[in-house]
C-alpha cells in the first residue's frame, strides 16, 4: 500500500498541480473544437478555431513547465520515464486537435459532415475521462476510477477508428471532386489521431497502475 501512496502524496505540490492543469486544458482544447465544427456561422468558428490554437499554446507552456521541473528535480513522485511520457502523450493530443482545427481553416473546409463531428464528440468524451484520471492521481485513493478511465478511451479510439474508416470509404465513393476528397480524408485522419493519441496517454496511465498499485 505503500507504494500507492507515495505515487502522488499531498507533498507532491509540483508535477501534480501542473498535470491537473494539462488535463484540464485538453479538455478545453477538445471541447473547443467541437464547437467550431458544429459552427454554422463562419466567422463563429474562426473565433473557436483561434481558442483551439490559443489552448495548444497554453498546453505547449504547461508542458515545457513539467520538462523544467523534471530537470531541476532528483526526487520525483513517481518514475521520471512516466512524468515525461505522461506530459508528452497530453501535449500530442493538445497539438492534433490543434492541426485538425488548423487545417479546416487553412484547406477552406466548408463542409463538416457527420463523422467529423462524431470524431470531435468522441475526442470531449476521451478527454473527460483524461481529465478525471489525471485529478484522481492527487490522492490515487480510487484507482478504479483511473482503470474504468482507461477502459473507456481504448473504446473509444476503437469506435474513432471505425467511424474514420468509414467516413473514408464514403469519400472515395461518392465525392467526385478529388481536391476536396484530399481535404476531407487529411482532415478525418488528422482527428482520428488525435483519438489515437488520448489512448497512448491513457496507455501510459495504465502503466502507472501496474507499477504503482
Amino acid at each position: 500500500m505503500n507504494s500507492i501512496f507515495k505515487f502522488f502524496t499531498p507533498k507532491d505540490k509540483k508535477f501534480q498541480p501542473l498535470f491537473e492543469q494539462a488535463g484540464s486544458n485538453i479538455l478545453k482544447i477538445s471541447e473547443a473544437l467541437l464547437l467550431a465544427l458544429t459552427a454554422t456561422d463562419m466567422e463563429k468558428r474562426k473565433e473557436y478555431i483561434k481558442e483551439v490554437e490559443r489552448l495548444e499554446h497554453v498546453g505547449d507552456d504547461i508542458t515545457h513547465s513539467i520538462f523544467l521541473e523534471l530537470s531541476k528535480n532528483f526526487i520525483t513522485p513517481f518514475d521520471r520515464e512516466d512524468i515525461h511520457a505522461l506530459a508528452s502523450a497530453v501535449d500530442d493530443i493538445a497539438d492534433y486537435i490543434h492541426a485538425s482545427a488548423s487545417n479546416i481553416e487553412l484547406y477552406n473546409v466548408k463542409n463538416i459532415g457527420d463523422a467529423m463531428i462524431k470524431l470531435a464528440e468522441l475526442l470531449v468524451e476521451m478527454c473527460t475521462d483524461l481529465d478525471k484520471a489525471i485529478k484522481e492521481l492527487r490522492s490515487f485513493k480510487n484507482i478504479r476510477v483511473i482503470a474504468d478511465a482507461c477502459v473507456r478511451i481504448n473504446s473509444g479510439e476503437n469506435q474513432a477508428d471505425y467511424v474514420c474508416n468509414l467516413a473514408i470509404a464514403r469519400l472515395f465513393e461518392f465525392e467526385t471532386n478529388a481536391i476536396e476528397l484530399i481535404k476531407q480524408k487529411e482532415v478525418l485522419q488528422t482527428l482520428e489521431m488525435a483519438t489515437d493519441k488520448c489512448e497512448d496517454a491513457a496507455n501510459v496511465l495504465e502503466s502507472i497502475l501496474v507499477k504503482n498499485a
